[in-house]
C-alpha cells in the first residue's frame, strides 16, 4: 500500500522506570483491553502494517540501527509459550521492523522523506535462547501521521507465523524523546486513539521503558504465543 493512501485510510531528561497505562472504555474489544497482562493468554494479533519486514533471512542481526540517528534504544523481548504454561519458547525467530526518527521505513518508496527502497535500516531477526529471550540494539522510533509510536514484530517457527503484533510506548517517555534533535516534535495520535492499540492497550504497551535521553533507553516486553 502506498504511504499516502495508508495515511489517508487512517484519517488523519532523566526518566525513572515507567510502567503505566491509561485506558479508554469502548464497545469493541473490552475483554481484550481489560485482560490482566499477567494472564497466560496469547498477546493480541495486530496488522503487519503497510511496510512489513522484507527478506528477514538477510537481516539476521542484533544491531538494526544502520545509518539512522536517534536516541539509543535496547529492545529486550521474552517470548513465552501459552501451550506450555507460559514457559520460555526457545528456538523461534523474532523479526522486528520500525520507522526511523522522522517516521520513515526502509525498503519502501513514497516515505515521508522520500525513497528508501535500497536501504535496510531498522529491520532485523534474532532467534530466542533457552530463556525465550532476544535483544535488539536500535533507536527510539519516531512517528508518522495517524499512528501512535510503535514497534512491529513477528514470531515465527521456521516459515510458520505464530503471531504478528505491535508494541506501544509510554506517552510521557515519547514526549521527552521527541523534544530532542533528530525528532520532529510531539506525536499526533495518542495510544488510546490509535487504531491498533485502543482496544488492547494493556496488552500492547511495553512492560517497562527505563533510561534517559543522554544514556538511551531500555524497553522490555513479554510476548505470549501459542507455540
Amino acid at each position: 500500500m502506498e504511504r499516502k493512501k495508508f495515511i489517508q485510510k487512517l484519517g488523519i531528561g532523566v526518566v525513572t522506570p515507567i510502567l503505566t497505562t491509561s485506558f479508554m472504555s469502548c464497545d469493541k474489544g473490552d475483554d481484550i483491553e481489560n485482560m490482566n497482562p499477567n494472564t497466560c493468554a496469547p498477546s493480541p494479533s495486530e496488522t503487519a502494517g503497510p511496510f512489513p519486514i522484507k527478506s528477514p533471512t538477510e537481516r539476521v542481526r542484533e544491531n538494526i540501527i544502520g545509518n539512522r540517528a536517534g536516541i539509543p534504544l535496547v529492545i529486550n523481548f521474552t517470548i513465552q509459550n501459552t501451550n506450555n504454561n507460559c514457559n520460555p519458547l526457545e528456538g523461534v525467530f523474532v523479526d522486528i521492523w520500525q520507522c526511523d526518527a522522522k517516521g520513515n521505513y526502509s525498503e519502501y518508496s513514497d516515505q515521508l522523506d522520500g525513497n528508501f527502497t535500497n536501504e535496510h535500516f531498522l529491520r532485523g531477526r534474532q532467534t530466542t535462547d533457552a530463556k525465550g529471550e532476544v535483544t535488539f540494539t536500535s533507536i527510539y522510533p519516531g512517528w508518522y501521521p495517524g499512528r501512535a509510536p510503535h514497534l512491529h514484530l513477528e514470531i515465527k517457527r521456521g516459515n510458520t507465523s505464530l503471531l504478528v503484533t505491535q508494541v506501544a510506548f509510554p506517552e510521557n517517555v515519547s514526549k521527552i524523546v521527541y523534544a530532542t534533535s533528530n525528532y520532529k516534535g510531539d506525536f499526533d495520535t495518542a495510544n488510546t486513539n490509535d487504531g491498533e492499540f485502543r482496544d488492547s492497550l494493556s496488552q500492547n504497551l511495553a512492560d517497562a521503558v527505563t533510561g534517559d535521553t543522554t544514556n538511551g533507553y531500555t524497553l522490555k516486553k513479554v510476548i505470549k504465543v501459542a507455540g
